[in-house]
């Protein structure tokens, strides 16, 4: 890795920012502010291939965060990128959507065992938003239970941000708690006669606590619920999607959702979101209004098309799953060695690392701070990903510039 030691005052990343402070609100805006990362971190970045990102300062890092999960086959996938580049040359944006929309629905409807039909839309927010709307037009009825913490987008009605929504926005939300079954059975008795539906993660991957696997019986509650409540059962996809499995991120709990969305991972960058739906829902899918200028873009689904068939041709799930379980094993071991209890929870292909009784995440954030030194780029606070990219060689050399971030922290101790 070649990083350069530019200070923050000459850096060109400082200069952008000092850009944009003057034309864009806050400098920047979203998850993806510098302001959420520890100090070092760049606001803008240049390039990247593979399991390598770029900065603006020429600063290189094998990255675990991938776009916040985009990137499953890692950057610059050639076939991909061919894909992309063969359709771009005939239209991407038209009047009508193109052959790719129909073949990717096919794809998908080929894959996923409860899907009969495939909605495209453009980002994770647009296809749960519209997942409840489908759900409310097959219902008739107002009521969506949700996870009390989980993160389904960035709409009034589920963004974590409070400025500017009213209570109004979230009137038919209820709340109960990720796998507590006494919860869930007050949330439906409180939504009873006016249930639509019930959104769910696969697993739950709030910020900045431990992820938690569901329980077959809490699946179970969820599908048995919506089913005697007539109500819609909402699997959140979009960031689990074609990690865990390339059906369904529930196959291992045994668990058919109503409706899947799904987003991320799907296309490998490409902005390109889907939901996915049983035919006793298509005459509601078919009813709603719901649509975007760019919506139907060909490139995108090109590029899905292409993401899914590779990482079927590579078992791209294993691959992510023994770049994981690499990964995790060496943390461990480091950790231990340098004297510091963490927790590590969730699948390996999108763990979360927790140092324990690390009050409001500092450690966290020095040992963050300490790895992006040593090349290797680690979210304080959000879960983290593996590609198909982070090769046995590129996991090796991370665990070089862990290694040294935890020594570093043992020595400040």
């Amino acid at each position: 890795m070649t990083n350069t030691s530019t200070t923050l005052r000459e850096s060109a990343d400082h200069r952008l920012r000092s850009r944009a402070a003057r034309v864009v609100p806050g400098g920047m805006y979203g998850h993806q502010r510098a302001g959420l990362f520890p100090a070092n971190f760049p606001q803008f970045l240049a390039g990247g291939n593979g399991a390598i990102i770029r900065d603006v300062d020429g600063r290189e890092f094998i990255d675990f965060l991938l776009g916040y999960g985009p990137m499953v086959l890692g950057y610059q996938h050639p076939a991909v990128e061919e894909a992309a580049a063969r359709q771009r040359a005939l239209a991407d944006c038209q009047n009508a959507p193109s052959e790719r929309m129909v073949e990717l629905a096919e794809l998908l409807v080929d894959m996923v065992d409860h899907a009969d039909w495939a909605y495209f839309a453009k980002n994770g927010t647009d296809a749960t938003t519209t997942a409840l709307t489908i759900a409310r037009a097959a219902t008739g009825r107002a009521k969506i239970l949700v996870e009390r913490h989980s993160y389904h987008g960035a709409a009034p009605w589920c963004t974590p941000g409070v400025a500017g929504i009213q209570a109004a926005d979230r009137e038919n939300i209820v709340y109960f708690d990720y796998n507590d079954l006494a919860s869930l059975r007050d949330a439906f008795a409180e939504a009873d006669g006016d249930l639509a539906g019930v959104i769910i993660t696969p697993f739950k991957h709030n910020d900045g606590v431990d992820q938690e696997l569901i329980t077959a019986e809490f699946a179970g509650a969820l599908r048995t619920g919506c089913d005697a409540a007539g109500a819609v059962l909402i699997l959140d996809d979009v960031r689990c999607g074609m990690r865990l499995h390339l059906g369904s991120s529930w196959r291992d709990v045994d668990v058919e959702p109503d409706l899947s969305v799904w987003g991320k991972a799907i296309s490998n960058g490409y902005a390109v979101s889907a939901i996915l739906g049983r035919e006793s829902l298509r005459d509601a899918a078919t009813s709603i209004f719901s649509t975007g200028t760019f919506w139907f873009a060909a490139v995108p689904m090109a590029a899905a098309l292409a993401t899914i068939a590779e990482l079927r041709r590579i078992d791209g799930v294993g691959l992510q799953r023994r770049a994981g379980d690499r990964f995790k094993a060496g943390l461990v071991d480091q950790a231990n060695a340098a004297g510091f209890e963490i927790a590590y929870t969730g699948p390996s292909q999108m763990p979360y690392l927790r140092f324990v009784d690390d009050v409001d995440h500092k450690l966290s954030f020095e040992f963050s701070e300490a790895a992006l030194e040593h090349g290797v780029y680690l979210h304080p606070r959000h879960n983290w990903f593996v590609s198909t990219a982070h090769t046995d060689e590129v996991i090796d050399r991370a665990l070089e510039g862990t290694g040294m971030a935890f020594n570093q922290l043992a020595s400040a101790r």
